[in-house]
């Protein structure tokens, strides 16, 4: 980290504090995602780096692919003010709680049908024992 300007922070600092492989950072960086300066074959990254990897991580987390994080960064990017970026991502937090909401849906269905199974089993193991 430099001392006299803004923070940096090389490819193993940010990997270790998120907790994640410099393979990942460097994954995010082809798709896009971080855009570290090079000096040589070095990275160095910038403290809007750190937040896009935090916010990548965040948005993993939450079910986001990494093509709709790329795309809130596209738009927020573009539109400083945000207004547009905040609408998509209420627009994919809706996508997102409907895919949940329907995965729970399925969940319970098959909760139900592996109840049922059990229940089916113990009943023929109970009928062999008599």
């Amino acid at each position: 980290m430099q001392d006299n300007q803004e923070p940096t922070y090389s490819i193993s600092e940010l990997a270790k504090e998120f907790d994640i492989t410099t393979r990942s950072i460097r994954f995010y960086e082809d798709q896009g995602l971080l855009s570290p300066e090079r000096h040589g074959q070095t990275r160095i990254y910038s403290k809007r780096d750190k937040v896009r990897l935090k916010l990548i991580l965040r948005g993993k987390r939450l079910g986001f692919t990494l093509a709709e994080t790329g795309r809130l960064f596209e738009l927020y990017d573009a539109d400083k003010s945000s207004a547009k970026q905040l609408h998509t991502m209420l627009q994919l937090i809706e996508e997102k709680k409907a895919d949940l909401s329907q995965q729970m849906d399925d969940i319970k269905v098959v909760l139900m049908e592996l109840v049922t199974a059990e229940r089916r089993c113990l009943d023929t193991l109970k009928n062999l024992d008599e």
